[in-house]
Formats: C-alpha cells, sequence, structure tokens
C-alpha cells in the first residue's frame, strides 16, 4: 500500500516540477553565456597596461567573489530600482544578470591565470618571429590558454545550474519554486519532493559533467613549453 501511495505521490509531483524546468535551463543557457564574456572581458582588462582597466575590473572582480549571490541577486532586485531608478527588465533578466555577474568574476581569474601559465618561453619564440602584442595573443598564447580553461569553464557551468535555484527567491517559476509551492500545500511529501528536484537538478547536470570530462581529455592533451 505505502509504495502505491509513494508512486502515486512521484506521478504527481513530476508533472509540477516539469513546468519549472525550462526557466531553470534558459537562465542557465543565459547566465552561462554571460558570464563567459565577462570572464574573457574582465580576464584580458586584468592583463591590460591601462591601469584604470586592471582597477576597474579588478574592483569587480573583488566586490563579486567576495559577496553573496544571494545579496548581488537581492541587491540587483530590490536595491538598484530603488537608489538609482534603473529597471534592469524582467525577473527573468535580474537573474541572468546577477548569475553572470557572479561566477564572470570567478571565470576570470581562470582566463587570466590560463594566459599567465603559458610557457615563456611561447612568448619569447612568438616575439622572436616579428608578431606584435595583439599577433602574439591571438595565435600563439590564447589557443593555448583556452585549452587550459576549459575544464575549469566546464566545473563552474555545473555551479551556475545550481546557482539557478536562487532564482524562486525573487519569484521566478523555477523547478525549485514549485517545488516549494509543492511542500506548502503537501507537507508530508516534503521528503519527496526535495529528493525529487534533486534528480532533476543531476538529471539536468548530467550533459555538463560528460562535457567537462572531455574538456579534461583535451586539456590533458598539453600546451606547448
Amino acid at each position: 500500500m505505502k509504495e502505491v501511495v509513494t508512486i502515486s505521490a512521484i506521478l504527481e509531483i513530476t508533472p509540477q516540477l516539469l513546468r519549472g524546468v525550462q526557466i531553470t535551463v534558459t537562465i542557465l543557457i543565459a547566465a552561462a553565456l554571460f558570464s563567459y564574456i565577462m570572464s574573457f572581458i574582465a580576464g584580458l582588462c586584468r592583463l591590460s597596461n591601462n591601469f584604470l582597466l586592471r582597477k576597474i575590473t579588478g574592483f569587480y572582480v573583488e566586490v563579486f567573489r567576495g559577496t553573496s549571490l544571494i545579496v548581488q541577486l537581492f541587491w540587483l532586485y530590490y536595491a538598484v530600482p530603488m537608489l538609482f531608478g534603473i529597471n534592469l527588465g524582467s525577473n527573468w533578466w535580474i537573474g541572468v544578470i546577477a548569475i553572470g555577474l557572479n561566477y564572470g568574476a570567478y571565470l576570470s581569474e581562470v582566463v587570466r591565470s590560463s594566459i599567465l601559465s603559458v610557457a615563456q618561453g611561447q612568448y619569447e619564440a612568438a616575439t622572436a618571429l616579428n608578431m606584435s602584442s595583439f599577433q602574439r595573443m591571438r595565435l600563439i598564447i590564447f589557443p593555448q590558454a583556452v585549452r587550459m580553461m576549459l575544464p575549469e569553464f566546464g566545473n563552474y557551468t555545473i555551479q551556475i545550474l545550481k546557482g539557478t535555484s536562487l532564482v524562486s527567491l525573487i519569484g521566478l517559476t523555477d523547478i525549485l519554486y514549485y517545488g516549494d509551492v509543492m511542500r506548502s500545500t503537501s507537507l508530508s511529501l516534503s521528503p519527496l519532493i526535495y529528493l525529487m528536484a534533486l534528480i532533476f537538478y543531476f538529471i539536468l547536470a548530467l550533459p555538463l559533467i560528460f562535457l567537462t570530462r572531455k574538456a579534461e581529455k583535451i586539456a590533458k592533451k598539453g600546451v606547448a613549453s
């Protein structure tokens, strides 16, 4: 009898959680792309010879790495419109911007450290070939650095997926939002509801885990020294 009840509950919970998959996936894709863009902008700017660029991007990185994503989410949702009168758009966009800026700060350090990890001999060889700074970066340094970045980009993309669960706090109807709604009406099913939510997130993470492992294999092929 208990097994019948459990199966019935699972069949009731699954369609409800499925309603939130679209929001979770679209925020994941958009936030990941935005974080990648921010990471390359900030990472390259921190290597710039321009003092002002280095300081501005350094401030951005330290602020977003040093504060909670939840606080950043609430700051963009509540504080920015109230203090500055700036409307960042829908809740969806606020979620994407907050998550993208947060993980973009972390990934910018991956970009910066990967570029710095390319062997000095590669710079010297490019200089000996009379390449300009732009040519050295585009043709020699950057392709090798990207290979080293891939595994960390994969790992942080999985972290971004986990971070999307916070958007329910600003009213976005993602997987966790529908889980919370069901829990509020069926308290006795709370353990099963959150177990199902966990399974949903794990299933969504599986392709990212697979891609991360592929990226690690690519990175292990080595970088010229």
